[in-house]
């Protein structure tokens, strides 16, 4: 059966109500227009940069299916040692991207219920989590809601000083999909972004442990090389082990259940009144950037998450 065209945003693609996907309608998300650039910066380090800078790097169910191919392709590819992650333009990642029309199929198999669209994202992520081959996130720019989500999939996490890191949707819609935050910043720290919906700067993140380090973002992408370099200087017989041995302890301490929990917690969320409003703002044609400015507002700054990729204001966490 083919795929079925729907409206633009529908709140009910989000609990679970979709229409029958098949493998091959998910393969055209890899044809036609292309939004990733792969290039090799050094020997056996691969490089794959998200191509959409006018709208921030949005996610685009395409640039989403791009990426996990070039993932797994390099994941099998013996010249490939180590892969970094980054965003052409003034940022790494916006976010999913609300605007992307809805008759394009999602990138991968969603199981139906409650909670399809979030358990299809944890799933996700959790492709990136095993691949064999570290995954490096070089983030500049803004870094929100799904681009946090992408970025903390990543094995190390090198951040310009000056970034923007955190999930303001919590203002409005609900929960994130994939709740690392507790895992990587701790208790306090998250609760802070959970209830405030603010953003932490690189400089905040990698004191909070939610990247390895800050660097100058004149300096980031030479830095961040320096690191593939060395990590690319280990064989991947034996890196593959040395990255899930970190991977195992955290899995044993419960991450990867506590995470599945959430997607539970996230679907929840969508049945509030608040959550219930934002997204029939949407339904009824309102744009992200307008939706974003009116959350927002209660906060007396500007919107600090725009997947339309207009540039925006918003503080950062005082963390």
């Amino acid at each position: 059966m083919a795929y079925q065209k729907k409206p633009a945003m529908n709140p009910e693609d989000y609990r679970g109500s979709s229409p029958i996907v098949t493998e091959a309608d998910r393969l055209t998300l890899l044809e036609g227009e292309q939004y990733l650039l792969v290039d090799e910066p050094a020997p056996f380090v691969r490089r794959l940069t998200l191509n959409r800078p006018a709208k921030r790097n949005a996610l685009r169910p395409e640039l989403r299916a791009q990426l996990h191919s070039a993932l797994q392709r390099a994941d099998q590819d013996a010249s490939v040692r180590v892969v970094i992650i980054r965003g052409a333009g003034p940022s790494f990642c916006a976010g999913y991207d609300l605007s992307a029309p809805r008759e394009l199929p999602p990138p991968q198999f969603q199981a139906g219920g409650d909670g399809s669209f979030q358990r299809a994202a944890v799933q996700g992520w959790f492709g990136l989590w095993d691949l064999a081959k570290p995954l490096i996130a070089q983030v500049h720019g803004h870094c929100l809601a799904g681009g946090s989500e992408l970025a903390s999939a990543c094995d190390l996490i090198y951040c310009a000083e000056d970034a923007k890191i955190g999930y303001p949707p919590v203002r409005s819609m609900g929960l994130p999909d994939t709740q690392i935050f507790p895992w990587v910043v701790g208790m306090r720290a998250s609760l802070e972004l959970m209830l405030t919906g603010d953003s932490m700067s690189g400089t905040e993140a990698a004191r909070l442990g939610w990247c390895n380090r800050a660097f100058p973002a004149a300096e980031l992408e030479a830095r961040t090389l320096a690191v593939a370099r060395r990590v690319a200087a280990i064989p991947s017989d034996l890196l593959q082990f040395n990255k899930r041995s970190v991977h195992r302890a955290m899995e044993v301490m419960g991450m990867r259940t506590a995470l599945r929990y959430g997607t539970d917690l996230q679907a929840l969320s969508f049945h509030t009144q608040t959550s219930v409003a934002a997204m029939q703002g949407f339904g009824n044609g309102k744009s992200a950037a307008v939706a974003f400015k009116e959350r927002d507002a209660a906060f007396g700054v500007a919107s600090d998450d725009d997947s339309s990729g207009k540039p925006s204001g918003g503080p950062k966490s005082k963390l």
